[in-house]
């Protein structure tokens, strides 16, 4: 009977609810109807909040991804806004319950949609490097391969892909465009690896090169298996594309330490190869890179040629010829129209085309023809020098970036520029040479941030390479890991030999080849080098240029004093190199080289290089420079001394005797000296200097001198009295660096009336001058040309130093227009005094600052300060007087200023839309960066859109830095 009651009750209940869902059915389904709206709302702000936060090195969690699929799924499932058309034929009563039912489903997935802790997560920082932007060559053909080759690097099944085809297609123009897609759009992989194999496989460099790029040391003098294992363990719980550009022959993954990429790792392999033997090899999946399509092959000919030459009824057929002779291949498109653009006749180009058939004529492979197209590129130019210079940059390593200047340096020694009436006037003609090559794409320009816009690099394409060495071949060698007994190499022909950075770390005692004709010998960057054998030298007596810088020579072999026709000697870096024998007998010698030697004294017999032009004694342990030399060196017009050291100061006399020199570096006891010697130059200009005058209270001062030569005009006082009458100091007009160190006499560099001569300075900086109080003042006495020309202004360690800027009483209250209009750079560092830093009257004018960088200045309160009686803001007709416009800031660097309050007035923002990075540590009371940003929808504010980096620290142990767009968090509290 319970039974029975219960399954009666259960039946009356289950009656009750039916009956329910029948009474209540529109009501349940007005019910779902709201809540279904009010769930799509939530979606859609999830979805706004997601496109805010979701930037590079973000993504959604995955428990975001989950609630946004099952929001669609039941979207899907019901007309969400509308009563189900679907439901339409059921009866009222199952209407009711599937609206109830549905109704709950869509309460529960709002209820979930609560992420109150974020909707993003961090992804691990991609390690990689970025390369600089490539111009795909062939755009049809390249961006396909591109395309196939990020399909397999997409799809978890393909591991290892080889991109195939001949040298000069394009291959690692397309690779540079992958490893920038994946370090940019991709989130998919931990390390992006690039590494440039090239011929000559090592494995031990390529293990190197590897660890290079992911921040790992090896260690040096274990065996491969072990840098294996090292390498392996670093790389087996990491995702990453690993790509070997150029690669000659295939080899083991294990022997090198890479994991084999697999499904499990996520990991992948891409190689570019010219042999299919080697995709096969490696056992990758492979992808050929094809010709051009003809249209696409007429597109890059024209685009190379800048102008249509198709359209000119006299050229139209011969450049048909003329493409077509570049069998679709771009970098003989590139090369071929870079010999053609400078013809204008018919005449010309049909000469011009006899002479490339003739030179492709009996190729029997496709290869070939390449090389002999290559080589008609060559043999076009109009100037011997100009195909001597390529030919001299063949004997650099494959994929070596040259440096410009010294590639230059080295084109004087071997006569290829020849020697004129200065150094200035040969570097220009180098520099013109470089260009022509370059537009004529044999040589492919690059540059280094670290260095001078002229200081660039030059590289060869490796076919280029190929052909100038075919051009040079018998007369030269170039040669990787050569056994120096090996037979056969060391040919009597032989003309210049280049074994430079080949990790040679002995010369066999009894070497000794028979070359009568060799004229240069480079062993540079062979580190292992510890000793030269004499008979090296036995039978070379036509060398003029020999180059063993960058070695461990401890000493110099004898029988290098005894080649009387040598010209050029370079021992730069050799540091265990202590002494070197008397120079007398060289007395050919135009250039010596000792720069950061071992070397304590200057080697005996120097005086009898008569002829010497260039002479570096930059090494650290010279002890003195003996007097009675330098008169004797007269045509000298490159000389460095080291100047960190009282013991090597130079003598002015002798320098004055020096009618030629050009550059010159060194250091003079006192202002009395360096002043005889400025005046001793009278009309003669130095194209560049770098001078320390007086010694450093704390022993040397190494200062960075750019590793190929130093360029730039410079001059360092220390200890100095330099405050006196106009006739105190003189500097030449021409100055561009001037440091003032420790010279305590100074109140302003209004007490150097000599600076008002110079109208080219660009940078100035004072440290621990002690009297300093203030930078300049603005006076009717003190007019400087400085404040139009002056780039950067550093001051550092000066305690009494007040204001930067100071009004005399007579003065006009507003600052001259032109005052600090080139100014890029502020760096103000522990100055304990100084309160305010730039008076508002200045900022109409600091329309070119870039960076302004303020640290350890302790009493510092404001950056900008307020008009006042002193400096008065100049305001002009319609100017918004509540915007300060910096428009070229980059960087502002705020760091341990514990009493700054604010960067300028509250009633003021500053508008300066290239911002680039924001660094505050350690600012504990600046409350507000008064930018002028954007207001988001959401009331809040936007970074500047220009906006990449944010580093915040609130003590010293604790640095934090955020890439953005990503730093809203970190930057919002400064914005309120």
């Amino acid at each position: 009977m319970e039974m029975l009651g219960s399954i009666v009750g259960n039946i009356i209940s289950l009656v009750g609810k039916y009956c329910n869902y029948h009474i209540e059915a529109d009501e349940h389904v007005k019910n779902l109807k709201r809540k279904s709206e009010l769930l799509e709302s939530r979606e859609e702000d999830i979805k706004s909040k997601l496109d805010l936060e979701l930037h590079p090195g973000k993504k959604p969690k995955q428990e975001v991804k989950l609630w946004l699929q099952n929001v669609e799924k039941i979207k899907d499932d019901i007309d969400i806004g509308q009563e189900p058309a679907r439901w339409m034929l059921t009866s009222h009563m199952q209407r009711g319950e599937r609206a109830f039912k549905k109704t709950k489903l869509v309460e529960e997935l709002y209820q979930a949609g609560d992420f109150t802790d974020g909707l993003v997560i961090d992804l691990p920082k991609c390690i990689g490097k970025m390369m600089p932007p490539p111009t795909l060559v062939g755009e049809s053909t390249a961006h396909r391969t591109k395309e196939d080759i990020l399909a397999c690097l997409l799809d978890n099944d393909v591991g290892k892909i080889s991109v195939y085809g001949m040298g000069g297609i394009g291959k690692t123009t397309v690779m540079k465009e992958v490893n920038n897609f994946f370090l940019n759009e991709s989130n998919k992989f931990e390390s992006v690896i690039w590494v440039t194999v090239s011929k000559e496989f090592d494995l031990i460099k390529l293990q190197n090169d590897i660890a290079c790029r992911l921040k790992l040391e090896l260690p040096k003098f274990e065996d491969e298996i072990i840098r294996a294992a090292e390498l392996y363990t670093a790389l087996k719980d990491r995702k990453y594309v690993l790509i070997l550009d150029d690669l000659w022959e295939a080899f083991a993954l294990e022997d090198v330490g890479i994991p084999e990429p697999t499904s499990t790792n996520g990991c992948k392999l891409v190689l570019t190869t010219c042999l299919l033997d080697v995709c096969r090899g490696m056992s990758c999946k492979e992808i050929k890179m094809e010709l051009l399509l003809k249209e696409k092959a007429r597109k890059l000919f024209l685009n190379k040629m800048g102008h249509d030459v198709f359209n000119i009824p006299n050229l139209k057929h011969i450049a048909e010829e003329v493409l077509k002779s570049c069998a679709q291949l771009p970098l003989a498109i590139i090369m071929i129209a870079g010999s053609f653009k400078s013809l204008f006749h018919d005449f010309e180009w049909r000469n011009a085309l006899e002479e490339l058939r003739t030179s492709v004529q009996g190729s029997n492979n496709m290869e070939e023809q390449v090389l002999q197209t290559l080589k008609f590129s060559y043999e076009r130019l109009k100037e011997e020098k100009l195909k001597q210079c390529l030919l001299h940059c063949a004997l650099y390593p494959e994929d070596f970036q040259i440096n410009k200047r010294e590639l230059i340096e080295h084109l004087i020694d071997e006569g290829i520029i020849a020697r004129m009436k200065s150094r200035e006037i040969a570097f220009d003609s180098g520099y013109s040479i470089l260009e022509k090559l370059e537009n004529a794409c044999l040589l492919e320009g690059g540059s280094d941030k670290y260095y001078d816009d002229k200081e660039k690099f030059v590289k060869m394409h490796d076919l280029v390479r190929d052909m100038v060495l075919q051009v040079a071949s018998p007369e030269f060698m170039v040669e990787g890991h050569l056994d120096f007994s090996a037979e056969g190499k060391w040919r009597e022909n032989l003309v210049k030999v280049s074994l430079m950075y080949n990790k040679i770390s002995r010369i066999p005692s009894n070497v000794s080849p028979i070359c009568p004709n060799l004229s240069t010998l480079l062993l540079q960057g062979n580190w292992s080098i510890e000793n030269v054998p004499d008979s090296l030298f036995e039978h070379l007596h036509r060398l003029k240029v020999l180059d063993l810088s960058y070695t461990a020579i401890e000493s110099l072999p004898i029988s290098i004093f005894s080649l009387e026709n040598l010209a050029t000697l370079r021992l730069r870096r050799c540091g265990n190199l202590k002494q070197v024998p008397s120079l007398a007998k060289l007395t050919t010698l135009r250039k010596l080289d000792l720069g950061e030697t071992g070397i304590t004294e200057v080697p005996n017999g120097l005086e009898m290089l008569v002829n010497l032009e260039f002479l570096d004694l930059n090494a650290y342990e010279l002890k003195v420079m003996p007097l009675g030399i330098l008169p004797k060196l007269s045509h000298l017009q490159y000389l460095k001394v080291y100047w960190g050291s009282k013991a090597t100061v130079v003598n002015e006399e002798e320098m004055a005797s020096l009618k030629e020199l050009e550059t010159s570096a060194g250091s003079f006891d006192d202002v009395d000296k360096f002043n005889m010697y400025i005046k001793s130059l009278e009309n003669r200009r130095l194209s560049c200097y770098q001078i320390q005058v007086g010694m450093r209270g704390d022993g040397p001062y190494v200062f960075f001198i750019p590793l190929f030569g130093f360029i730039g005009k410079k001059v360092i006082f220390e200890n100095c009295n330099l405050k006196g009458g106009d006739e105190s100091l003189v500097l030449l007009e021409d100055l561009q660096f001037l440091e003032i160190g420790r010279c305590d006499d100074l109140r302003s560099l209004c007490d150097v009336p000599s600076l008002k001569h110079t109208s080219k300075l660009q940078r100035i900086s004072v440290d621990r001058c002690e009297g300093i109080e203030h930078v300049l003042s603005f006076s009717s006495s003190c007019t400087l040309p400085l404040l139009q020309t002056l780039e950067t202004l550093e001051l550092v360690c000066s305690d009494s130093l007040r204001v930067l800027f100071k009004k005399e009483r007579a003065a006009s209250a507003w600052v001259p227009s032109d005052t600090f209009s080139r100014l890029k750079i502020i760096y103000i560092s522990f100055c304990s005094k100084i309160k305010k830093l730039l008076p508002p009257g200045l900022l109409p004018h600091l329309r070119n600052l870039e960076e302004i960088h303020i640290d350890y200045c302790l009493e510092v309160e404001e950056i900008i300060g307020e008009a006042s009686d002193e400096f008065e803001e100049k305001k002009e007709e319609g100017m918004d007087t509540t915007k300060i416009t910096l428009p070229k800031l980059r960087v502002l660097q705020l760091h341990d200023l514990y009493g700054l309050k604010t960067i300028c007035s509250s009633s003021k923002v500053i508008v300066c839309d290239s911002l680039e990075w924001i660094q505050i540590c350690s600012c504990p009371k600046l409350k507000r960066l008064p930018l002028s940003l954007p207001l988001l929808s959401n009331g809040q504010l936007s970074p500047p859109p220009s906006l990449k980096k944010i580093s915040a620290r609130e003590a010293w142990w604790e640095l934090l830095e955020w890439d953005c767009p990503n730093t809203k968090n970190v930057l919002q509290p400064f914005l309120l």
